[in-house]
């Protein structure tokens, strides 16, 4: 907690260290990292998602998402037009409540990237407090399971298909 807090400046190099040579180990498990400072993120993070007050400021490749384009934009920029209402009404409530069952439940939505195309993703979120014990914001863990969902919709079809030619239960 202190390295991350700026309360110990050693720790605080060393652990960035430590995360850069994850980052750059193939075998090691995906890293996700969560921090209010820019600085933290160690050489070899490849997609970075920024969020103050439910407004996106970057997500995507780094190279791709710190731009000025994308500064101030909502979630909006990623949540089909058919699901905004229900989302922000789920955000507010959230904020409101401090309540929510995705910190361990996974849910799966549709979404849409920057050219409108459709994806599949996974997230859990976390519940960042501030001083005063109340939900200042909300972290998401968010995956890309467009191939997942894909693979499964057609495995789906194939179960249909095969299940179509048993003979009719006795």
């Amino acid at each position: 907690d202190e390295p991350s807090a700026r309360l110990d400046l050693g720790g605080r190099e060393q652990l960035v260290a430590a995360l850069a040579e994850l980052t750059g180990n193939a075998d090691a498990a995906p890293l996700v990292l969560v921090t209010h400072h820019l600085d933290e993120v160690p050489t070899g993070m490849t997609h970075v998602m920024m969020l103050r007050h439910g407004h996106v400021v970057a997500r995507g490749p780094i190279d791709d998402s710190l731009t000025a384009e994308a500064l101030g934009q909502t979630m909006d920029m990623i949540i089909p037009e058919r699901l905004r209402q229900r989302h922000w009404d789920g955000y507010h409530k959230t904020m409101q409540t401090g309540i929510t069952k995705y910190g361990h439940d996974l849910l799966r939505v549709p979404a849409v990237d920057k050219q409108g195309r459709q994806l599949s993703i996974a997230f859990t979120v976390a519940m960042l407090h501030g001083a005063d014990g109340k939900v200042s914001a909300i972290a998401a863990v968010v995956r890309d399971e467009s191939q997942r969902f894909t693979d499964e919709r057609a495995l789906r079809k194939r179960i249909a298909e095969l299940e179509a030619t048993l003979p009719p239960a006795a």
